[in-house]
């Protein structure tokens, strides 16, 4: 299994953006997570679906996420969070392959492996373990003990792609291939994709002048008039059916 879970924005304060993507995309907080306080960070976690959108804002100088705020000038994509079943033997992978692990988490039954950016490109990439969660609307510790009770969907339903920019698509696609151990395809416009159990991770050329990164994610929507409408009312950028909000271009599927 391996599965998209968690999809995690840096942002430069924290009270903006959880409320856009309140407001805009019908959402609501679940958990604030008091863990990634000894980064320096605070946070908020929104189910989509049973997925999750997390934000995090450094409250102190010299943070790793401070340091990505100003090498991609603003706010934006941070971390890739994909669930699979046994990171452990995907760490004794990471090895083999000259992947370094960057952070190890180990919260009891949860396990995560934060990889080096250097050695996978274009965002931090999670991959993580929990067995209490074979179910997708299953626990994950990093959304608390009740997250299901902060599930909205009668305007936005689930996370159904991840898109990853960068100046060479397919060699960065390729790479990721050989990190998650999947076989890259491609989908109808002629871009290179991996297809999770839930989702699909995109690779396209940059298109913004910001670089590398995390630049969008698909959202199912069931209400799409609803949210262009809230995104215009608060002054985020809409073009057609993508909306930007946190320096992430949203595409209403």
């Amino acid at each position: 299994m391996l599965r998209l879970r968690q999809i995690c924005l840096v942002a430069s304060e924290i009270e903006k953006p959880v409320d856009d993507l309140t407001a805009v995309f019908g959402l609501a907080i679940c958990h604030h997570d008091p863990a990634v306080e000894k980064y320096g960070l605070t946070n908020a976690l929104l189910p989509v679906g049973t997925n999750f959108l997390e934000v995090v804002a450094p409250f102190r100088d010299g943070t790793a996420a401070g340091r990505y705020l100003g090498r991609r000038e603003g706010d934006g994509g941070y971390m890739v969070i994909l669930q699979c079943d046994d990171a452990e033997t995907r760490a004794t992978r990471m090895e083999a392959i000259g992947v370094r692990i960057a952070n190890r988490l180990d919260y009891g039954t949860y396990v995560g492996l934060q990889l080096h950016p250097k050695d996978t490109g274009g965002a931090i990439l999670e991959t993580s373990t929990d067995p209490r969660s074979d179910a997708p609307d299953g626990p994950w510790h990093p959304a608390g003990d009740d997250w299901q009770k902060a599930v909205r969907t009668d305007v936005t339903k689930r996370m159904s792609g991840v898109e990853v920019q960068s100046p060479e698509p397919r060699a960065l696609a390729a790479r990721w291939s050989e990190v998650l151990n999947i076989d890259v395809s491609e989908n109808s416009s002629g871009q290179p994709m991996l297809q999770l159990e839930n989702a699909v991770l995109r690779f396209v050329p940059v298109e913004d002048g910001r670089g590398e990164g995390l630049a969008g994610l698909d959202l199912e929507v069931a209400d799409r008039e609803t949210i262009l409408r809230n995104a215009t009312n608060r002054g985020c950028a809409v073009n057609g059916d993508i909306v930007q909000v946190c320096g992430i271009r949203f595409r209403l599927v």
